[in-house]
């Protein structure tokens, strides 16, 4: 089977990984339009189950992204000059760059090719694949190429945000909320490696616009960021990601959805595919369970015949064995990432609303920093609800309600919503 991934960033480089470890005779081409280590951003996050899947499917890369790996066990939120610990799960950070590069050695190793500078802008280019993945991005080109087929969607948050990195090293996975005069701005920040922290600072666009986010400089729009958190950062610097034209970037998130995910022998991985707030930190996660569905359900219905005709008849016999797998994945993925995306959407919105729950006491601001993926939350009085939570955690009755409720809930409100919008 012939294979080419365009996009050289986790989900294609894991996938191609994948098929070579099912059947080395699989003829697999990694396409990045980038050049090597030129990636953006600073460090990404995942959870300890992460590492688990990745050790049942190859113990190798997952080694290597554990040893490379920083960790964390608490929470500690700021809140002007009131600092709150919570003790919670352990959570992983590792650099983006060295995780490509652990996939991209581990990819070669197995016979993969992986080609730098090597942009690709339509399916039609590589006229001998029997697969093509498109794993190139929220903006994919790809994808793009077929947008009224894939019914893509993207929805902008209202809060803008800037992805950053720092000198200062976290030992924990940490939160900074500052008021200003023009509003509140906040951060969240996590080590990465022995070497630095990312830290993503967010606010609402009258925030952004009131203290001059909108029209400094990046060298004026850090200076005045490190002023800001200076006590959570410990007067160290902040660093802007370089882009094309000098400087980071004040963007507004999209959440990104498709119709379908698949069209002929393309098929979307990743952020191509659908996107979930960065606020929860799973994008990496769910790109690495997208590759892993799709080579699970590619195993599990032999791909198609494997003849390399090329003659138009011949690609359109592949493309209908390559149905069963592709539905199957679409089907598998999601239904997995329906409560992601829910719990994605209720964090970002706990965001956009944060002087509901600002002025809480430290412990109960916290609480329901960690209960914003509730569906309840935003109808529930936040003092109230902290109270039913409380009392949730010691009565098994009153926890299967609440659980229970969420959900009914949410959709009777989101029904009523589209109702009245219409």
């Amino acid at each position: 089977m012939k294979v080419a991934c365009v996009g050289g960033g986790p989900a294609g480089l894991y996938f191609s990984i994948l098929m070579k470890r099912q059947n080395p005779s699989h003829d697999i081409t990694v396409y990045e339009r980038n050049a090597a280590g030129s990636t953006y951003g600073w460090g990404v996050t995942y959870w300890g189950s992460l590492i688990d899947k990745l050790h049942a499917h190859d113990p190798e890369s997952a080694v290597a992204i554990s040893e490379n790996s920083v960790r964390w066990s608490d929470g500690v939120a700021h809140v002007g000059d009131r600092k709150t610990v919570h003790h919670g799960d352990t959570g992983f950070g590792i650099g983006r760059r060295r995780l490509l590069d652990i996939l991209a050695e581990r990819a070669r190793a197995l016979g993969v090719r992986v080609e730098f500078e090597h942009p690709i802008t339509d399916a039609a280019e590589l006229p001998d694949a029997d697969l093509v993945v498109a794993c190139d991005g929220v903006g994919s080109a790809l994808r793009e190429r077929h947008a009224g087929h894939f019914g893509t969607e993207a929805t902008a948050g209202r809060n803008t945000y800037i992805w950053l990195g720092t000198t200062k090293i976290l030992d924990s996975f940490t939160f900074a909320f500052v008021e200003t005069e023009h509003g509140w701005i906040w951060c969240y920040a996590y080590g990465f490696s022995e070497d630095g922290s990312t830290c993503i600072v967010e606010c609402s666009p009258e925030t952004w616009t009131g203290l001059g986010l909108d029209r400094a400089s990046e060298a004026d729009g850090l200076a005045l960021l490190e002023r800001l958190f200076a006590g959570p950062l410990d007067g160290h610097r902040l660093i802007g990601r370089a882009h094309s034209d000098g400087s980071a970037q004040w963007l507004n998130f999209r959440t990104l959805t498709n119709r379908t995910w698949h069209h002929g022998n393309l098929v979307l991985l990743g952020d191509a595919a659908h996107t979930t707030h960065y606020s929860i930190g799973a994008g990496t996660t769910l790109a690495l369970e997208d590759a892993i569905a799709l080579a699970g359900a590619l195993r599990e219905h032999g791909g198609h015949d494997g003849h390399s005709e090329h003659s138009a008849h011949g690609r359109q016999h592949g493309h209908l064995g390559l149905r069963p797998a592709l539905v199957q994945y679409e089907r598998e993925r999601r239904s997995a990432l329906l409560p992601v995306q829910s719990a994605a959407r209720y964090s970002a919105q706990w965001y956009e609303n944060l002087p509901r729950y600002i002025h809480l006491a430290p412990p109960q601001m916290f609480a329901l920093l960690g209960q914003r993926h509730s569906p309840l939350l935003p109808h529930i009085p936040p003092q109230l609800y902290y109270r039913i939570d409380r009392a949730a955690e010691q009565l098994e009755a009153l926890r299967k309600l609440k659980r229970w409720l969420g959900p009914r809930v949410a959709r009777t409100l989101h029904a009523r919503s589209r109702a009245s919008g219409s």
